[in-house]
C-alpha cells in the first residue's frame, strides 16, 4: 500500500518529509550536496529534480522505500524498488533464512513481523508462550500487537502491563511517523482502546534484578519468565517487501528463564 498520494507532484512530498524530519532546507542541501536556493525550487514546483536527486533527498531524509516509490512517481519516474510477495520463489532464500535464524534462536522466542505486526515466522519458543489463547486471536493473519495488547491475548499474562504496553505503544508512535500509514494509526487506535485492568499485579519480583533495559515479565504455567527484547531489520534493503520486515528475538532476562526454557526445549 503506498500511504503517500501522489498527485501533489514531488516537491510538496518531498517538503513534508523535510518538515516531518525537522531539517532545513539549508541542511538538507548540505547533507545531498546541493544547494538551498535549488531545494526551494524543487519544493515549490519550479524545478524538476532528477531521478538521482529524489532517491538522494529521500535518502537523506530517510523516507521508507515503500514511499521512495510514492515520491518517484510523483516526479514522473518509474518506481525503483519491488515489492515481492514472501512466499514468492523470488525470496525462498530470505525466508529460509529467517526460519533458520528464528529455530537457531531456540528454546528462546523469536519472531518475524511485516511493518502492521503481522507474524510471517515464528519459533517453538513463541509459540509456547501462546499456549491456551483464543483462536480467534490465532487466526490469520496473526498480528503481534493483538496478540500481546488484547485482554484475551498475552496481557492478562504480563506482570509488568502498563510498562510494556507504553513501550509497545509508543514503538508504533514512531513507526506511525515514520511511514505516515493509515492502516497503521488504525491498528494503533484499536490496541490503544483495549481495556487495561486498574491495578497491575506486582511486577517486582521477591529478589530485586538488575535488568540493563526494560524486561517483559510474563508468566507460564505458573512460573514468571523474564526476557529483553532485541529487534534486527536487513540493511540497505531494495524490495519494499524486505525494508518491512523485522525480527525481533527475546533474550532471558536471569538464570531462571534460560533454566526452564532448556527444560521446557530441548
Amino acid at each position: 500500500m503506498t500511504t503517500t498520494p501522489t498527485d501533489r507532484g514531488v516537491g510538496p512530498l518531498l517538503r513534508a518529509w523535510r518538515e516531518q524530519r525537522r531539517v532545513s532546507q539549508l541542511e538538507l542541501a548540505l547533507r545531498a550536496d546541493s544547494s538551498a536556493r535549488h531545494i526551494s525550487f524543487i519544493e515549490t514546483g519550479r524545478s524538476r529534480p532528477s531521478e538521482e536527486m529524489v532517491l538522494r533527498l529521500a535518502e537523506h531524509l530517510e523516507v521508507p522505500v515503500r514511499e521512495r516509490n510514492a515520491l518517484l512517481l510523483a516526479a514522473g519516474y518509474a518506481p525503483r524498488y519491488s515489492e515481492t510477495p514472501l512466499d514468492d520463489p523470488a525470496m525462498d532464500a530470505v525466508r529460509a533464512g529467517m526460519e533458520r535464524l528464528i529455530q537457531g534462536y531456540e528454546p528462546y522466542p523469536a519472531i518475524v513481523v511485516d511493518a502492521m505486526y503481522h507474524v510471517q515466522a515464528a519459533n517453538r519458543g513463541i509459540l509456547m508462550l501462546l499456549d491456551g489463547i483464543p483462536e480467534h486471536l490465532l487466526a490469520p493473519p496473526l498480528n503481534a500487537m493483538r496478540l500481546t495488547l488484547h485482554p484475551e491475548g498475552l496481557a492478562p499474562r504480563i506482570r509488568n502491563l502498563r510498562e510494556w504496553r507504553g513501550h509497545l505503544l509508543a514503538q508504533m508512535e514512531r513507526q506511525i511517523a515514520l511511514h505516515r500509514s493509515e492502516p497503521l494509526r488504525e491498528l494503533y487506535e484499536e490496541v490503544a482502546a483495549y481495556p487495561v485492568p486498574e491495578e497491575d499485579r506486582s511486577a517486582e519480583p521477591a529478589e530485586p534484578v538488575p535488568y540493563f533495559a526494560l524486561p517483559l515479565l510474563i508468566e507460564h504455567e505458573g512460573r514468571t519468565l523474564s526476557f529483553i527484547s532485541s529487534i534486527s531489520t536487513f540493511n540497505t534493503p531494495m524490495d519494499v517487501t524486505v525494508a518491512e520486515l523485522a525480527i525481533e528475538t527475546l533474550l532471558p532476562a536471569d538464570p531462571a528463564t534460560v533454566k526452564y526454557l532448556q527444560s521446557l526445549l530441548p
